[in-house]
């Protein structure tokens, strides 16, 4: 166990480091920042005094260095449009864009694994074939377009939901949140749905998948031949093993969730890091996509180390098979 933990700990330490020298390499080729911050009409003592105070008359090694080291600590310098620090910018926009992708997950796993489960249970019936007509929509219609006719809908023909913004927020400390009010419920409510639906339909698609393979194993096989009820069979032996993909899957998915919401909170402005980002790109502002791809990176790491544990937890095959390749 801890020779697997030390593995992946090790892993995701290179791919950090990776991820941090491709950031880096955005302050090297799209932009320069001293042009940026002061301008065409700069004289050259002040382009000079102004590389030294931004460590750009460094060495390339060396300003990779700091970089790494300040990237460590959360620092990315200061946003280029804004003018402030960029670990607030982040710390500001974060908990928007968590709890979007949060809700997202929780609605893609409350829907999905029942829908794929009666799919499978009740394969060739109506709702069924239903079920995956609408998953071959889900998984087609671009998110953007979704977005679009749920405003069309419900916010502009029925009037039901707000089309933009994150409503009325509850600080704690420094964390932001709307999901304790009202509004905060009400705002959130189409940007999550359109978040949600692609991830849904892969895991109905997914269970569905998992399920009928399961079912067609010779324990499943063996628990009939011993008179078990099917409710039994269903769930409490082809489910609980129908889910162990899943979960791999729905946790990496998460991490996509956060990562690819710019296109959901686009559409609805929604407050949080992938509108920070699109901005940062129209601006040109290197520090702020830095820490957004640093970020990214890291939670998709974490999110696939806790995954990998989890797994390893849940399958007795694999601590089987590392404890023999111990030996």
């Amino acid at each position: 166990m801890l020779a697997f933990i030390l593995r992946r700990l090790v892993q995701a330490l290179i791919v950090m480091i990776t991820v941090a020298f491709i950031a880096f390499m955005l302050f090297q080729f799209v932009g320069d920042p001293v042009a940026i911050l002061l301008g065409q009409d700069a004289t050259p003592q002040q382009v000079a005094e102004m590389r030294a105070a931004l460590g750009l008359d460094k060495p390339f090694v060396v300003q990779f260095w700091h970089f790494l080291v300040n990237a460590a600590q959360g620092e990315f310098g200061i946003s280029l449009r804004q003018g402030a620090k960029v670990s607030r910018l982040i710390a500001e926009r974060f908990p928007a864009t968590l709890e979007l992708s949060l809700v997202a997950a929780f609605i893609a796993l409350v829907v999905g694994v029942p829908m794929g489960v009666y799919a499978a249970l009740r394969r060739g019936t109506f709702m069924s074939q239903l079920f995956m007509t609408l998953s071959l929509l889900g998984v087609s219609l671009p998110t953007f377009l979704i977005g679009i006719l749920l405003i069309l809908v419900f916010s502009v023909t029925l009037g039901w939901f707000p089309s933009f913004g994150r409503g009325e927020v509850v600080q704690l400390g420094w964390w932001s949140t709307g999901l304790l009010t009202a509004k905060g419920w009400h705002h959130i409510t189409l940007p999550a749905i359109t978040l949600a639906i692609f991830q849904l339909t892969l895991i109905m698609r997914l269970v569905r998948a998992e399920m009928l393979e399961v079912l067609r194993t010779d324990y499943i096989k063996f628990a009939r031949a011993r008179g078990l009820t099917d409710r039994a069979i269903h769930f409490g032996h082809a489910l609980k093993n129908t889910l162990v993909p899943v979960m791999t899957i729905t946790g990496l998915q998460l991490g996509g969730l956060i990562a690819f919401a710019i296109i959901t909170e686009t559409v609805f402005q929604w407050p949080g890091m992938g509108l920070l980002f699109i901005q940062a790109v129209t601006f040109a502002d290197i520090p702020v996509m830095a820490a957004y791809l640093c970020l990214i990176a890291l939670i998709f790491v974490v999110i696939n180390l806790v995954v990998d544990l989890l797994y390893f937890a849940v399958d007795p095959r694999l601590r089987v098979g590392g404890k023999a390749g111990g030996h």
